[in-house]
């Protein structure tokens, strides 16, 4: 009698055990958000099952995403311009002098004839949108700061970033780093942000506590994507110009290396240990790898048009799409051996991972 229930509990306890298996599973897995552009939607997939979930619907042109660092709200950015039929409300408390300066008025580095931006907020948890707020023009990329408290928004018809309060919605910052800034990381403490600035050549150092450029560092061409190493010391930037990444020392103001991606270099990418790049080259079609050290250079075909790259948190998997193609490929990190391919409902660009 003993015996049988024994069995009987561990019968039991096994059934509990596997029926709980899934939801364990579907509580550790993660999502990769791709704003798909003019097809005016946002692809949501599943990195277990790499498959499309679901999809976002009601924005317009998005490009660049961020999530915010607890993951519940993805931030994307519309690349039209958009027209302002009505001024924003003045919020109580606020000067006129005050209320114009957080829409862009100050400094000049946003005309008015170049039309406003949107940043969509969508809850993570329903794939939503949450709230639309007004920027001082299209956006092309996007950052949430590490306190998860403001919106970083390039706007490269404008030669700035602004910052948006996502409490409040309001613009509290509108700052000239130069003409078509195009990209931006951050340090681990949030407390820099650094903007590539495609027209002339140069990379802005923004301190975040006050708002300001404290530099601004030279390295010609035509600075695009960039990823930051672990040591927050080598900034690495693609130069679509020449066809090259380039490795940034902080510490010294200086390119202190160069390496070869082939034509039209357009997605970048990081290992998690800083050892490995990865970078598309649109024009020779192929993904290049580059051991950092000691420099050795791998690359697959990737037909057509590898653009954006994205490294996964979860498993290092490396996620490209094709600006030929509505597709993303998912490539092994280290044989470049396509593992997926992934039919998309548009062309997808600044892609954004949740980690659980």
């Amino acid at each position: 009698m003993k015996c049988q229930l024994r069995k009987q509990w561990f019968a039991g306890l096994t059934a509990a055990l596997l029926m709980s298996l899934p939801l364990a599973v579907s509580a550790g897995s993660s999502r990769a958000f791709i704003p798909m552009g003019t097809t005016d939607s946002i692809g949501v997939m599943d990195l277990e099952s790499r498959r499309l979930t679901s999809t976002i619907s009601g924005t317009i042109n998005t490009h660049g995403s961020a999530l915010t660092p607890d993951g519940r709200y993805l931030i994307v950015g519309s690349l039209t311009a958009h027209d302002n039929q009505e001024p924003p409300v003045r919020p109580e408390g606020v000067t006129e002098d005050e209320h114009a300066a957080h829409h862009g008025a100050q400094g000049g580095a946003v005309p008015k004839q170049a039309g406003t931006g949107r940043i969509y907020v969508v809850d993570t948890s329903t794939n939503e949108i949450d709230s639309v707020f007004e920027v001082p023009g299209p956006v092309h990329h996007v950052l949430v700061t590490r306190d998860g408290r403001y919106a970083v928004s390039t706007h490269p018809m404008d030669g700035g970033i602004s910052v948006v309060d996502l409490d409040s919605g309001e613009v509290v910052e509108v700052i000239a780093t130069g003409p078509s800034p195009n990209y931006i990381a951050t340090t681990g403490d949030g407390q820099t942000l650094f903007v590539s600035n495609t027209g002339n050549g140069t990379v802005s150092e923004v301190d975040t506590r006050n708002w300001f450029v404290k530099r601004n560092v030279r390295i010609g061409g035509a600075p695009e994507h960039m990823a930051l190493a672990p040591d927050e010391d080598h900034l690495y930037i693609n130069d679509a110009a020449a066809g090259e990444a380039v490795a940034l020392m902080l510490s010294e103001g200086a390119v202190t290396a160069r390496y070869e991606i082939g034509e039209a270099p357009h997605g970048l990418g990081l290992s998690a240990d800083g050892q490995v790049l990865f970078a598309t080259s649109q024009g020779d079609e192929r993904l290049v790898r580059i051991e950092l050290q000691p420099n050795s250079r791998t690359s697959v075909q990737l037909t057509p048009a590898p653009y954006h790259v994205a490294v996964s948190p979860v498993d290092g998997q490396i996620l490209v799409t094709s600006r030929g193609e509505a597709k993303l490929w998912i490539l092994d990190p280290v044989s470049l051996a396509t593992v997926d391919e992934i039919p998309l409902d548009g062309i997808g660009h600044q892609i954004s991972i949740e980690t659980q």
